[in-house]
């Protein structure tokens, strides 16, 4: 079976091609376009350069186009796309403006081109389907509730893939398979042993942190846009509401003017007096540049602060995990999240934190109570599982190629 899945920007198309058979899952080919402004040439050229690299002869071979959508109004978990689907990712244009006018696009070009192949979405909120009421909830009018004012939850393939890898590490494979058919079973499945506690800090150009008890989410740093939360490389992250028009009002900005800034110049551009690069933030804060040294304190803090929160949540942990660009290679903000909590059973291994880049790697001291690790990110993975196992459990006859 043959799965190819499609990762859109505003400006760029990045795609993985995904063979699975016989207990074997491989990518067959990857690639991807920058500085795209007309998506459908980009889809050609995609579906092209496979052709071109013996990877698929025909796009008829392809069982599905997975894509790792961000949010729908009325729509979560995994799911074919249909009208629905497609009327959902308008209705919240305004929550994902970057992700979702283009995914739209992208999906209804991939229809014309490809009109019996199925289009299967994994939604980016399915991760928390599944948290406590409480904390998806926003203390507001019930009116604004019914609107649709909740929180969501990003970076949902990411934590999930955490989810599923690091109870594999640790040795429970109970908690692995109940994470890896969350979306077909939900959190019932029984399990072999004690609660895993587990917290994910996805760190990258957008940063999210997530508490995960024996494979399904508790609760997370983003709430109902992928605004929210930690300070992103140029978004602000979490705000007091009354800030907005307040700035409206004493700079005499427009309210579009105002989320423009928001989402656009804010974050760890702002602090840092215009990086949002991490490399260049790291290397200007060891010539002595006090602004990008209080872009990273900040993002630690942040991220300590939801790492705080769901500790005491889950009570205690067993594994912290580090995964995302900057989770992956900046032994810096590693080291920074993780200091002065021995007593509370983390305690990195210097040496071995220093050296950790973009690899699966342990970073904990061996007499440590709580395992540190390095997972690289693999949403792509997650997306093309989830599509198979979608394709496996609606289909009335066995997908193409399975």
């Amino acid at each position: 079976m043959k799965i190819l899945v499609v990762n859109l920007g505003s400006t760029s198309l990045k795609y993985r091609l995904f063979e699975f058979g016989a207990g074997r899952e491989a990518v067959l080919a990857r690639g991807g376009f920058e500085r795209v402004t007309d998506h459908g040439a980009a889809i050609a050229s995609c579906l092209a350069a496979l052709k071109e690299a013996g990877a698929l002869v025909d796009p008829r071979e392809l069982a599905a186009v997975g894509f790792k959508a961000v949010i729908a109004r009325g729509v979560s978990g995994c799911v074919r796309v249909d009208q629905a689907v497609l009327e959902g990712l308008e209705a919240y244009r305004g929550i994902a403006p970057v992700h979702n006018p283009v995914y739209a696009r992208g999906m209804r070009e991939f229809a014309r081109r490809m009109p019996d192949t199925p289009l299967i979405a994994l939604f980016e909120t399915a991760f928390y389907q599944w948290v406590p009421e409480a904390a998806g909830r926003y203390a507001v009018p019930e009116a604004w509730f019914e609107a649709g004012v909740r929180r969501f939850g990003f970076h949902g393939a990411s934590h999930k893939y955490i989810a599923e890898r690091s109870a594999e590490l640790l040795g429970r494979p109970d908690v692995a398979e109940r994470a890896r058919r969350l979306y077909l079973d939900g959190p019932a499945a029984p399990l072999a042993g004690p609660d895993l506690r587990v917290v994910s800090c996805h760190l990258g150009g957008s940063s999210s942190v997530t508490g995960i008890r024996s494979g399904v989410a508790i609760g997370t740093s983003m709430g109902m846009s992928p605004q929210s939360g930690l300070p992103q490389n140029d978004r602000v992250g979490d705000l007091d509401a009354m800030a907005l028009p307040y700035v409206v009002n004493a700079l005499g900005l427009s309210l579009e003017e105002a989320a423009l800034a928001l989402s656009g110049q804010g974050g760890l551009k702002a602090l840092s007096g215009g990086l949002n690069d991490i490399r260049d933030i790291e290397a200007a804060a060891a010539r002595g540049d006090g602004r990008a040294r209080l872009a990273l304190e900040v993002l630690v803090h942040e991220t300590r602060r939801y790492l705080g929160s769901f500790l005491l949540e889950l009570d205690g942990l067993d594994a912290l995990v580090f995964t995302g660009g900057i989770g992956e290679n900046s032994a810096a903000v590693r080291a920074g999240v993780c200091a002065r909590l021995e007593r509370l059973g983390v305690a990195l291994d210097p040496k071995m934190n220093q050296a950790a880049k973009a690899a699966e790697a342990t970073l904990s001291t061996p007499e440590a109570r709580v395992k540190v690790l390095v997972i690289p990110a693999n949403e792509e993975l997650v997306v093309a599982r989830e599509a198979r196992r979608f394709l496996e459990a609606h289909s009335p006859q066995p997908p193409k190629g399975s």
